[in-house]
């Protein structure tokens, strides 16, 4: 058995996170959005202090159900503001309600998991990276993807952050091909 991906540890959330989470194709539009908006607020920080405050996130953003999100206004985002529990960034914050309109549009219009998966053929791209460094922090898709969404209306989506959500949702399998988990969400496909 192979040892985990490098950026995996030790801290056991982090362990629990690239185990069970990470890599494994998501086709849930909501769930999409939720780990989209995720990202977007991991911009600057370590994901693991996202993973660290994701139920609180979870919790402040009412299940990260867009369709509640889109109908806030200026008194949920103080409210947010105030929350200790999660990121307490306005532009952020504001872009999440803003971002839950433009998915209410995709999704209505293609569906939001549709949108992202065409990109790709609705199948993950199997990558075949063996060392970590050989990990790329963007592509010319994810740069795509990027604009693309900022043309819909979208925020906090540059190409970095569209790339890390493309491995974490599974649209590419960036596990390196040492690590156990490579071969199991390899063979993860929609059902």
């Amino acid at each position: 058995m192979g040892e985990r991906c490098g950026w995996a540890g030790p801290d056991p959330i982090y362990l629990a996170y690239h185990d069970t989470d990470w890599g494994v194709p998501e086709y849930d539009s909501r769930a999409l959005w939720e780990k989209l908006v995720l990202d977007g607020f991991q911009a600057g920080l370590s994901w693991i202090t996202i993973l660290k405050k994701r139920e609180n996130f979870r919790e402040a953003f009412a299940g990260f159900d867009p369709n509640i999100i889109a109908t806030w206004g200026e008194a949920e985002v103080e409210t947010l503001l105030q929350n200790k529990g999660i990121i307490r960034h306005r532009g952020k914050i504001e872009a999440t309600i803003g971002n839950a309109r433009v998915w209410q549009n995709i999704e209505q219009r293609v569906g939001f998991d549709t949108f992202l998966w065409n990109y790709i053929g609705g199948a993950p791209v199997q990558n075949r990276f063996e060392r970590q460094e050989d990990v790329p922090a963007f592509t010319a898709l994810s740069t795509q993807i990027s604009k693309d969404l900022k043309k819909e209306g979208f925020r906090f989506c540059g190409p970095t952050i569209v790339y890390a959500f493309m491995e974490a949702v599974g649209m590419v399998n960036d596990h390196l091909v040492t690590c156990p988990r490579y071969a199991e969400v390899a063979a993860m496909t929609r059902d």
